[in-house]
Protein backbone atom coordinates (compact mmCIF):
# COMPACT_ATOMS: atom_id res chain seq x y z
CA UNK A 1 0.00 0.00 0.00
CA UNK A 2 1.31 3.50 -0.90
CA UNK A 3 -0.43 6.26 0.71
CA UNK A 4 0.44 10.31 0.36
CA UNK A 5 0.61 12.19 3.92
CA UNK A 6 -0.64 15.44 3.92
CA UNK A 7 0.93 17.03 7.43
CA UNK A 8 3.01 19.44 9.16
CA UNK A 9 6.26 17.30 10.19
CA UNK A 10 9.36 17.95 11.89
CA UNK A 11 11.10 20.61 12.26
CA UNK A 12 7.75 22.40 12.80
CA UNK A 13 7.21 22.97 16.31
CA UNK A 14 3.52 21.65 17.08
CA UNK A 15 1.87 18.56 18.29
CA UNK A 16 0.24 17.99 14.90
CA UNK A 17 3.87 17.94 13.63
CA UNK A 18 4.77 15.21 16.30
CA UNK A 19 1.90 13.36 16.34
CA UNK A 20 2.66 12.93 12.64
CA UNK A 21 6.04 12.04 12.58
CA UNK A 22 5.44 9.21 14.72
CA UNK A 23 2.32 8.00 12.47
CA UNK A 24 4.52 7.94 9.52
CA UNK A 25 7.01 5.76 10.98
CA UNK A 26 4.58 3.20 12.80
CA UNK A 27 2.82 2.95 9.27
CA UNK A 28 6.19 2.43 7.41
CA UNK A 29 6.47 -0.03 10.09
CA UNK A 30 3.46 -2.33 9.17
CA UNK A 31 4.31 -1.99 5.64
CA UNK A 32 2.60 1.49 4.57
CA UNK A 33 5.06 3.23 1.78
CA UNK A 34 3.97 6.64 2.85
CA UNK A 35 5.22 9.88 0.58
CA UNK A 36 4.93 13.48 1.73
CA UNK A 37 4.03 15.66 -1.51
CA UNK A 38 3.38 18.54 0.03
CA UNK A 39 6.69 18.73 2.63
CA UNK A 40 8.10 22.42 2.72
CA UNK A 41 4.90 23.33 0.89
CA UNK A 42 3.42 27.09 2.04
CA UNK A 43 -0.36 26.91 3.34
CA UNK A 44 -1.76 29.22 0.36
CA UNK A 45 -3.87 28.19 -2.33
CA UNK A 46 -1.53 29.09 -4.87
CA UNK A 47 1.10 26.71 -3.56
CA UNK A 48 -1.12 24.12 -3.13
CA UNK A 49 -2.45 23.80 -6.42
CA UNK A 50 1.38 23.91 -7.66
CA UNK A 51 2.07 20.72 -5.51
CA UNK A 52 -1.07 19.63 -5.82
CA UNK A 53 -0.58 19.65 -10.11
CA UNK A 54 2.99 18.86 -9.51
CA UNK A 55 2.92 15.13 -7.94
CA UNK A 56 1.73 12.33 -9.28
CA UNK A 57 -1.37 11.05 -7.45
CA UNK A 58 -2.44 8.09 -9.05
CA UNK A 59 0.61 6.31 -8.07
CA UNK A 60 -0.28 6.51 -4.46
CA UNK A 61 -3.72 4.26 -3.42
CA UNK A 62 -5.03 6.90 -0.54
CA UNK A 63 -4.45 10.71 0.70
CA UNK A 64 -4.62 10.88 4.05
CA UNK A 65 -4.13 14.15 5.67
CA UNK A 66 -3.91 15.40 9.26
CA UNK A 67 -6.30 18.47 9.97
CA UNK A 68 -5.94 20.92 12.49
CA UNK A 69 -3.85 23.52 14.72
CA UNK A 70 -5.30 26.38 12.69
CA UNK A 71 -3.57 25.14 9.26
CA UNK A 72 -5.03 25.52 6.09
CA UNK A 73 -2.72 23.81 3.81
CA UNK A 74 -3.96 20.53 4.11
CA UNK A 75 -7.37 21.34 3.53
CA UNK A 76 -6.92 23.58 0.82
CA UNK A 77 -5.29 20.39 -0.92
CA UNK A 78 -8.03 17.90 -0.40
CA UNK A 79 -10.40 20.43 -2.18
CA UNK A 80 -8.18 20.59 -4.88
CA UNK A 81 -8.00 16.69 -5.07
CA UNK A 82 -11.17 16.41 -5.08
CA UNK A 83 -11.93 17.91 -7.68
CA UNK A 84 -9.05 16.82 -10.21
CA UNK A 85 -9.24 13.26 -8.82
CA UNK A 86 -13.06 12.56 -8.34
CA UNK A 87 -12.04 8.69 -7.05
CA UNK A 88 -8.64 8.81 -5.42
CA UNK A 89 -9.78 7.77 -1.95
CA UNK A 90 -9.25 10.51 0.56
CA UNK A 91 -9.65 10.34 4.57
CA UNK A 92 -8.39 12.47 7.45
CA UNK A 93 -7.83 12.63 10.93
CA UNK A 94 -9.81 15.91 12.20
CA UNK A 95 -7.59 16.98 15.27
CA UNK A 96 -9.88 19.81 16.57
CA UNK A 97 -13.66 18.44 16.16
CA UNK A 98 -16.13 20.08 15.85
CA UNK A 99 -14.71 21.89 13.16
CA UNK A 100 -12.19 20.85 10.72
CA UNK A 101 -10.38 24.42 9.82
CA UNK A 102 -12.41 26.91 11.83
CA UNK A 103 -11.54 29.84 9.15
CA UNK A 104 -11.26 30.62 5.75
CA UNK A 105 -8.00 31.73 3.53
CA UNK A 106 -9.48 34.90 2.52
CA UNK A 107 -12.89 36.66 3.85
CA UNK A 108 -15.29 38.20 1.30
CA UNK A 109 -15.58 41.52 0.27
CA UNK A 110 -16.87 43.47 1.89
CA UNK A 111 -15.70 41.75 5.26
CA UNK A 112 -11.90 41.42 4.36
CA UNK A 113 -12.17 45.54 4.24
CA UNK A 114 -12.37 44.77 8.49
CA UNK A 115 -9.17 43.01 8.99
CA UNK A 116 -6.93 45.69 8.63
CA UNK A 117 -9.26 48.45 11.15
CA UNK A 118 -8.82 48.02 15.25
CA UNK A 119 -10.44 45.04 17.52
CA UNK A 120 -13.08 43.82 17.62
CA UNK A 121 -13.72 44.71 13.80
CA UNK A 122 -11.24 41.53 12.68
CA UNK A 123 -12.96 38.56 14.75
CA UNK A 124 -16.29 39.85 14.01
CA UNK A 125 -15.66 39.94 10.38
CA UNK A 126 -14.49 36.15 11.04
CA UNK A 127 -17.77 35.51 12.86
CA UNK A 128 -20.04 37.29 9.87
CA UNK A 129 -17.79 34.99 7.74
CA UNK A 130 -18.92 31.84 9.32
CA UNK A 131 -21.24 30.33 7.29
CA UNK A 132 -19.38 30.33 4.58
CA UNK A 133 -16.62 28.75 6.13
CA UNK A 134 -18.92 26.20 7.59
CA UNK A 135 -20.03 25.44 3.96
CA UNK A 136 -16.77 24.80 2.44
CA UNK A 137 -15.74 22.84 5.57
CA UNK A 138 -19.09 20.62 5.28
CA UNK A 139 -18.29 20.66 1.15
CA UNK A 140 -15.06 19.18 1.83
CA UNK A 141 -16.26 16.67 4.54
CA UNK A 142 -18.72 15.02 2.51
CA UNK A 143 -15.79 14.37 -0.51
CA UNK A 144 -14.12 12.39 2.42
CA UNK A 145 -14.17 8.74 2.28
CA UNK A 146 -13.65 8.29 5.82
CA UNK A 147 -12.57 10.44 8.73
CA UNK A 148 -10.76 10.04 11.80
CA UNK A 149 -10.86 11.26 15.29
CA UNK A 150 -9.51 11.05 18.84
CA UNK A 151 -11.93 10.92 20.84
CA UNK A 152 -15.48 9.60 20.89
CA UNK A 153 -17.17 13.28 22.19
CA UNK A 154 -15.12 14.61 19.01
CA UNK A 155 -16.71 12.07 16.21
CA UNK A 156 -19.64 12.48 17.85
CA UNK A 157 -19.64 16.43 17.41
CA UNK A 158 -17.88 15.91 13.93
CA UNK A 159 -20.48 14.16 12.78
CA UNK A 160 -23.36 16.06 13.87
CA UNK A 161 -21.70 19.73 13.01
CA UNK A 162 -20.66 18.54 9.66
CA UNK A 163 -23.50 16.42 8.62
CA UNK A 164 -22.48 13.03 8.20
CA UNK A 165 -24.00 9.82 7.94
CA UNK A 166 -23.65 7.72 10.81
CA UNK A 167 -20.46 5.44 10.41
CA UNK A 168 -18.34 7.55 8.47
CA UNK A 169 -16.21 9.26 11.17
CA UNK A 170 -14.38 6.27 13.18
CA UNK A 171 -12.80 6.43 16.80
CA UNK A 172 -8.77 5.95 16.35
CA UNK A 173 -7.26 6.86 19.89
CA UNK A 174 -4.29 9.18 20.29
CA UNK A 175 -1.57 6.47 20.58
CA UNK A 176 1.64 6.34 22.44
CA UNK A 177 5.39 5.16 21.94
CA UNK A 178 6.29 1.86 23.58
CA UNK A 179 8.28 3.32 27.16
CA UNK A 180 9.56 0.96 29.86
CA UNK A 181 7.42 1.13 32.97
CA UNK A 182 9.44 3.35 36.30
CA UNK A 183 8.12 3.38 39.39
CA UNK A 184 6.72 6.52 41.07
CA UNK A 185 9.05 8.60 42.72
CA UNK A 186 9.26 8.82 46.70
CA UNK A 187 5.75 9.92 47.83
CA UNK A 188 6.99 12.30 50.43
CA UNK A 189 7.42 15.10 48.53
CA UNK A 190 4.76 15.42 45.58
CA UNK A 191 5.80 16.24 42.14
CA UNK A 192 3.42 17.78 40.06
CA UNK A 193 3.90 18.51 35.97
CA UNK A 194 2.69 20.93 33.69
CA UNK A 195 4.44 19.36 29.89
CA UNK A 196 3.00 20.97 26.47
CA UNK A 197 3.93 23.84 24.46
CA UNK A 198 4.11 27.04 27.06
CA UNK A 199 2.05 29.79 25.55
CA UNK A 200 -1.63 31.52 26.74
CA UNK A 201 -4.83 29.41 26.20
CA UNK A 202 -3.11 26.66 28.26
CA UNK A 203 -4.03 27.86 31.77
CA UNK A 204 -0.73 27.77 33.22
CA UNK A 205 -1.45 30.87 35.09
CA UNK A 206 -4.40 28.77 37.08
CA UNK A 207 -2.37 26.04 37.89
CA UNK A 208 0.83 28.86 39.41
CA UNK A 209 -2.33 30.20 40.88
CA UNK A 210 -3.93 27.10 42.14
CA UNK A 211 -0.80 25.95 43.71
CA UNK A 212 -0.55 29.24 45.85
CA UNK A 213 -3.59 28.73 47.23
CA UNK A 214 -2.76 25.40 48.08
CA UNK A 215 0.07 26.36 50.18
CA UNK A 216 -2.14 29.37 51.75
CA UNK A 217 -4.80 26.59 53.30
CA UNK A 218 -1.80 24.02 54.02
CA UNK A 219 1.54 26.12 54.64
CA UNK A 220 2.86 22.41 55.78
CA UNK A 221 2.56 21.62 52.06
CA UNK A 222 4.83 23.92 51.05
CA UNK A 223 8.33 21.71 51.32
CA UNK A 224 6.24 18.53 49.91
CA UNK A 225 4.94 19.76 46.99
CA UNK A 226 6.52 21.10 43.98
CA UNK A 227 5.83 22.05 40.00
CA UNK A 228 7.67 21.63 36.86
CA UNK A 229 6.47 23.22 33.89
CA UNK A 230 8.24 21.35 30.90
CA UNK A 231 7.71 21.70 27.04
CA UNK A 232 8.47 23.48 24.09
CA UNK A 233 8.02 27.24 23.74
CA UNK A 234 7.63 29.33 19.92
CA UNK A 235 8.19 32.82 19.48
CA UNK A 236 5.40 33.78 18.13
CA UNK A 237 2.90 31.97 20.48
CA UNK A 238 5.22 33.38 23.32
CA UNK A 239 5.62 36.51 22.21
CA UNK A 240 2.22 38.34 21.11
CA UNK A 241 -0.03 41.02 21.09
CA UNK A 242 0.22 40.57 24.55
CA UNK A 243 3.65 40.78 25.44
CA UNK A 244 6.23 38.23 26.51
CA UNK A 245 4.41 35.21 27.98
CA UNK A 246 6.69 34.07 29.77
CA UNK A 247 7.96 37.13 31.86
CA UNK A 248 4.61 37.65 32.43
CA UNK A 249 4.37 33.91 33.69
CA UNK A 250 7.76 34.47 36.13
CA UNK A 251 6.25 37.95 37.17
CA UNK A 252 3.38 36.01 38.63
CA UNK A 253 5.41 33.11 39.88
CA UNK A 254 7.56 35.38 41.71
CA UNK A 255 4.65 37.72 42.98
CA UNK A 256 2.99 34.80 44.64
CA UNK A 257 6.42 33.73 46.44
CA UNK A 258 6.51 30.52 44.11
CA UNK A 259 9.99 30.62 42.80
CA UNK A 260 11.76 28.50 45.11
CA UNK A 261 8.43 25.34 44.45
CA UNK A 262 8.54 25.69 40.83
CA UNK A 263 11.33 24.56 38.28
CA UNK A 264 11.32 25.06 34.51
CA UNK A 265 12.32 22.64 31.71
CA UNK A 266 11.56 24.56 28.51
CA UNK A 267 12.60 23.32 25.16
CA UNK A 268 12.65 20.02 26.81
CA UNK A 269 14.86 17.39 24.12
CA UNK A 270 13.14 14.37 22.51
CA UNK A 271 15.18 11.84 24.38
CA UNK A 272 14.46 13.51 27.72
CA UNK A 273 10.37 13.14 27.68
CA UNK A 274 10.25 10.27 29.38
CA UNK A 275 12.42 10.46 32.11
CA UNK A 276 11.18 13.76 32.86
CA UNK A 277 7.31 12.41 33.11
CA UNK A 278 8.07 9.54 35.05
CA UNK A 279 10.57 11.90 37.37
CA UNK A 280 7.13 13.08 38.52
CA UNK A 281 4.13 11.65 40.22
CA UNK A 282 1.07 13.11 38.10
CA UNK A 283 0.45 15.78 35.06
CA UNK A 284 -1.53 18.61 35.16
CA UNK A 285 -3.43 20.03 32.21
CA UNK A 286 -5.22 23.49 32.88
CA UNK A 287 -6.25 24.12 29.72
CA UNK A 288 -8.91 26.97 28.62
CA UNK A 289 -11.28 26.98 26.00
CA UNK A 290 -10.60 29.97 23.29
CA UNK A 291 -13.24 32.47 24.12
CA UNK A 292 -12.87 33.24 20.39
CA UNK A 293 -13.34 29.80 18.79
CA UNK A 294 -16.43 29.32 21.48
CA UNK A 295 -18.37 31.76 18.74
CA UNK A 296 -17.39 29.40 15.86
CA UNK A 297 -17.74 25.70 17.68
CA UNK A 298 -16.10 23.78 20.48
CA UNK A 299 -12.98 22.06 20.63
CA UNK A 300 -13.40 18.32 21.17
CA UNK A 301 -10.24 16.74 20.81
CA UNK A 302 -7.03 15.59 23.27
CA UNK A 303 -3.70 16.53 23.94
CA UNK A 304 -0.86 15.05 22.54
CA UNK A 305 0.53 15.75 27.22
CA UNK A 306 -2.16 13.43 27.93
CA UNK A 307 -1.16 10.28 25.69
CA UNK A 308 2.64 11.00 26.98
CA UNK A 309 1.34 10.17 30.49
CA UNK A 310 -0.55 7.29 29.77
CA UNK A 311 3.10 5.94 27.97
CA UNK A 312 4.95 6.66 30.97
CA UNK A 313 2.59 5.24 33.09
CA UNK A 314 1.54 8.58 35.13
CA UNK A 315 -2.15 9.99 35.95
CA UNK A 316 -3.19 13.18 35.21
CA UNK A 317 -5.54 15.96 36.60
CA UNK A 318 -6.77 18.04 33.52
CA UNK A 319 -9.87 20.68 33.00
CA UNK A 320 -13.05 19.19 32.01
CA UNK A 321 -12.29 21.26 28.21
CA UNK A 322 -12.05 19.49 24.61
CA UNK A 323 -12.56 15.61 25.43
CA UNK A 324 -10.25 15.74 28.50
CA UNK A 325 -13.20 14.39 30.92
CA UNK A 326 -13.66 11.23 28.27
CA UNK A 327 -9.75 10.75 28.66
CA UNK A 328 -9.31 10.68 32.30
CA UNK A 329 -13.00 8.73 32.99
CA UNK A 330 -11.48 5.12 33.52
CA UNK A 331 -9.49 5.80 36.84
CA UNK A 332 -6.30 7.37 35.41
CA UNK A 333 -7.12 11.02 36.53
CA UNK A 334 -9.21 13.43 37.85
CA UNK A 335 -10.69 16.91 36.06
CA UNK A 336 -11.95 19.88 37.20
CA UNK A 337 -14.02 22.85 35.84
CA UNK A 338 -12.12 24.64 33.02
CA UNK A 339 -10.72 27.66 34.59
CA UNK A 340 -12.39 27.03 38.39
CA UNK A 341 -8.97 27.90 40.15
CA UNK A 342 -10.79 27.12 43.39
CA UNK A 343 -11.80 23.77 42.26
CA UNK A 344 -8.67 22.73 40.53
CA UNK A 345 -6.71 23.90 44.27
CA UNK A 346 -9.20 20.94 45.82
CA UNK A 347 -8.02 18.73 43.49
CA UNK A 348 -4.13 19.04 43.76
CA UNK A 349 -5.10 19.07 47.82
CA UNK A 350 -7.20 16.08 47.74
CA UNK A 351 -3.81 14.53 45.44
CA UNK A 352 -1.27 16.54 48.12
CA UNK A 353 -2.83 14.55 51.00
CA UNK A 354 -3.67 11.48 49.72
CA UNK A 355 -0.97 10.43 47.55
CA UNK A 356 -1.88 6.82 46.97
CA UNK A 357 -3.99 8.47 44.48
CA UNK A 358 -1.16 9.09 42.11
CA UNK A 359 -0.30 5.27 42.78
CA UNK A 360 -3.71 4.20 41.49
CA UNK A 361 -3.68 6.57 38.62
CA UNK A 362 -0.60 5.59 37.30
CA UNK A 363 -1.43 1.98 37.33
CA UNK A 364 -4.30 2.39 34.92
CA UNK A 365 -2.49 5.27 32.99
CA UNK A 366 0.49 2.29 31.97
CA UNK A 367 -2.40 -0.22 30.57
CA UNK A 368 -4.00 2.77 28.82
CA UNK A 369 -0.34 3.27 27.45
CA UNK A 370 -0.03 -0.31 26.37
CA UNK A 371 -3.50 -0.86 24.43
CA UNK A 372 -2.61 2.28 22.47
CA UNK A 373 0.72 1.41 21.08
CA UNK A 374 1.65 2.44 17.88
CA UNK A 375 1.78 -0.26 16.53
CA UNK A 376 -1.52 -1.34 17.49
CA UNK A 377 -2.53 1.55 15.97
CA UNK A 378 -1.00 1.93 12.94
CA UNK A 379 -2.56 -1.62 12.15
CA UNK A 380 -6.45 0.15 12.84
CA UNK A 381 -5.36 3.53 10.24
CA UNK A 382 -4.06 0.13 8.11
CA UNK A 383 -6.85 -1.75 7.87
CA UNK A 384 -9.45 1.84 7.62
CA UNK A 385 -7.05 2.69 4.78
CA UNK A 386 -7.93 -0.73 2.91
CA UNK A 387 -11.64 -0.41 3.67
CA UNK A 388 -11.69 3.39 1.82
CA UNK A 389 -9.60 1.72 -0.99
CA UNK A 390 -11.85 -0.64 -1.83
CA UNK A 391 -14.65 1.43 -1.41
CA UNK A 392 -16.38 -0.99 1.63
CA UNK A 393 -19.65 0.62 3.72
CA UNK A 394 -18.91 2.55 6.96
CA UNK A 395 -18.10 0.32 9.77
CA UNK A 396 -17.04 -2.79 7.73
Amino acid sequence: MRIALLAPLPPEKNGIADYANHFRSALEQVGVKVLTPLAGVAGNSEAIKQAVSGFDWQAVDLVHAELGGGRLGEFLALRELRKAYPRLPLTATVHDPERIVWRREHLPFPLNLLERLPGPLPQAAVVLADPLTLREERQVAKGLNRLVTLTRLGADCLRQRMHLPAGKVAVIHHANLDIASAPLPSLDTLHLLYFGFIYRGKGIEDLVQALANVFTQAPELRDRVRLTLAGGTAAEMAFGAGGNYLEQLNAQIASLGLTGCIDWRLNLPADEIANTIQAHHVMVLPYRESKKLGLLGRQRGTSGALSWAAACGRGAITSDARAFAEEVASGNGAIYPEGDVAALSAQLLRLARTPLLARNWAERAGEIGRERLWPLTAQQFKQLFKQAIAGAPYGT
